[in-house]
């Protein structure tokens, strides 16, 4: 939704959202570029977008969204006029000086407050050839591939050690159906030629793997539970829960526009989540109820996240009596039976889901302090698991 946002605020034409997200991450991405120019008009089924880059004014509020924060520093930078992008909650200390030097290199002055926001950026954005460290995050090299086909010349991007290549492979397919072209030799260098036209028209949001992940792995805990208007063949990078679903043996079927997915034999598993952290939180969750140690790798991809993951993970699922240990780069779970408790959800909205999904089988009353932030991501969450008979009272 994020993306798609972003591509329709650079088409000069008006654009058809279908299937929108409403989540706050959604509602910030639709607010920037409101305040970039875009004209925004939603019924709850879709929202129509006028383009174009005609700032409001030179603050844009980026919340506590990562993606859109990195993203669109250099879509403002496009504008020519001195723009500050601010962030709340832990954003703030989130880093970000991965923009400085490529902006400068790409004709772009950009400063930040020892490499975490604001971010104060002026343009014009030019193009030309620019290093991009991709090694704590591809987003800020999303916002590049975004904004660089409208810049004055053609760019050349030499990309070091990136991390999330999915997410990526999401970026260019956004560009592609605004009919814009990127070329890349193995995610290693892109090539994007300038200037392009994004071309308006209408889109469908696909529905959400990460948000998903969740409901998928409380299928499997506490199941059956089907989840509709996922698209199997998606680019999403958290479309690989399923295979660690398949390889713990929980009961998947698709039944027309819907996953189906039952408990089976909880398998322990070994999982790769390197490209894909956000599913570290429900892999968690899915791993106390196996019958042996499960493994997840990419532990370090978490430490800059809403919380420090890995740390906040051990902490408040030890809370509920589970049995997790960090070696180097893996997260280490072993099986326990899960009592009650009140644990925090550090304000992170993938931590109070995983906690939630965990309690399902817990064997006692499980309270989340700060669940209400969920709606970062997925406002709806508890009152969906709550539809489908879990006992939840706030």
């Amino acid at each position: 939704m994020q993306r798609t946002v972003a591509a329709a605020l650079l088409a000069s034409g008006r654009s058809r959202i279908d299937n929108p997200s409403v989540c706050q991450d959604s509602r910030t991405a639709l607010g920037l570029a409101q305040s970039l120019g875009a004209t925004v008009l939603g019924n709850g089924e879709a929202v129509d977008m006028q383009g174009g880059l005609k700032p409001l004014g030179n603050t844009l509020d980026c919340g506590e969204s990562g993606l859109s924060l990195r993203m669109f520093t250099p879509i403002a930078a496009l504008t020519g006029k001195e723009m500050v992008l601010s962030a709340s909650g832990s954003l703030r200390t989130r880093p970000v000086d991965m923009v400085e030097l490529p902006l400068g290199k790409l004709g772009a002055a950009c400063s930040t407050e020892g490499g975490l926001p604001p971010i104060r950026v002026r343009g014009p954005l030019r193009g030309g050839e620019a290093d991009v460290d991709g090694s704590l995050s591809s987003q800020f090299l999303s916002g590049l591939l975004l904004a660089l086909p409208r810049a004055e010349i053609p760019s050349r991007l030499r990309v070091i050690d990136l991390k999330s290549k999915p997410y990526v492979d999401l970026t260019l397919k956004i560009l592609a159906d605004f009919e814009v072209r990127v070329n890349h030799e193995r995610y290693q260098v892109f090539e994007i030629p300038a200037p392009q036209e994004y071309r308006a028209g209408r889109f469908r949001i696909e529905g959400d793997w990460s948000s998903a992940a969740f409901l998928l792995v409380a299928g499997a805990v506490a199941g059956p539970l089907g989840v509709s208007g996922l698209d199997p063949a998606s680019l999403q990078a958290d479309r690989r829960i399923l295979q660690v679903l398949e390889e713990c043996g929980a009961r998947l079927s698709w039944e027309e526009n819907s996953l189906r997915v039952e408990p089976g034999s909880n398998r322990p598993f070994s999982f790769d989540a390197s490209d894909c952290p956000d599913l570290v939180p429900p892999l968690v969750a899915l791993a106390c109820y196996g019958r042996g140690p499960s493994r997840i790798k990419g532990i370090s991809r978490l430490t800059h996240k809403e919380s420090d993951r890995s740390l906040s993970l051990c902490r408040e699922f030890s809370k509920l009596g589970a049995l997790i240990r960090l070696e180097e780069d893996w997260m280490v779970v072993g099986p326990a039976r899960l009592s009650g408790g009140t644990v925090d959800s550090h304000g992170d909205h993938r931590m109070a889901m995983a906690l939630a999904v965990a309690a399902l089988g817990a064997a006692g009353e499980v309270t989340i302090s700060g669940a209400e932030c969920v709606a970062k991501s997925y406002p709806q969450f508890f009152a969906d698991l709550k539809n489908r008979g879990a006992d939840i009272h706030e």
